[in-house]
């Protein structure tokens, strides 16, 4: 992986820093921006690499980071990084054509899988789930746990599920986690990914 550019776009110091230091640490040559428009402008960037962003940021949060690459015709994959209560907007993300999205905070193995992802899209989009395995697995959902995952597709909280379809958020929890151990997704992200790839995000 370490022939891969990354580009990390975050204004919050620390947290930029932080993060540039571990990928560092793994090999990665990493350019840091202190905002959105700082890598705008920075266009062309040269070698191939991808885009870490945070979703957070004054002036251009990381959506419309995603979305000025999209009208650009830049073609970098692009990871978002997201802090608790950002789950609408991660999905957004992913239908913008994000690789990957973060939920904060995360493990070192986190970063690099989603890393891991990025170099499969730089190359020949490998590493997908075949639509009709997800349809199979699909099929092995009960009527209510393909509810709650259409409601955690569309992004609403636990909460505005449980009210929606008349159980406790406890009860969503449980079947949340079902959903999850059923599609074999190890995180929110794969699960969008696998709705979106069979048309259902």
């Amino acid at each position: 992986m370490s022939e891969m550019l990354v580009h990390l776009v975050d204004d919050d110091d620390s947290a930029r820093d932080s993060l540039a230091f571990m990928l560092e640490a793994a090999d990665f040559v990493v350019q840091s921006y202190e905002s959105a428009q700082a890598f705008l402008d920075g266009l062309p960037i040269g070698p191939r690499g991808c885009v870490i962003t945070d979703v957070r940021m004054p002036d251009m949060t990381g959506i419309e980071l995603v979305h000025r690459l999209n009208a650009l015709k830049v073609g970098l994959p692009v990871i978002v990084i997201t802090g608790h209560g950002d789950i609408p907007l991660a999905i957004e993300a992913m239908r913008a054509g994000v690789v990957d999205f973060i939920e904060k905070p995360f493990p070192e193995e986190r970063i690099l899988e989603a890393l891991d992802l990025a170099r499969d899209k730089l190359g020949a989009e490998v590493g997908e789930t075949p639509n009709s395995e997800i349809l199979e697995k699909l099929e092995t959902l009960s009527e209510r746990e393909r509810e709650v995952l259409d409601g955690v597709v569309a992004g609403r909280p636990n909460k505005i599920i449980a009210r929606d379809l008349g159980i406790s958020p406890r009860t969503v929890e449980i079947y949340r986690a079902k959903v999850m151990t059923k599609m074999q997704a190890d995180n929110l992200a794969a699960l969008v990914r696998m709705t979106m790839a069979a048309g259902l995000g």
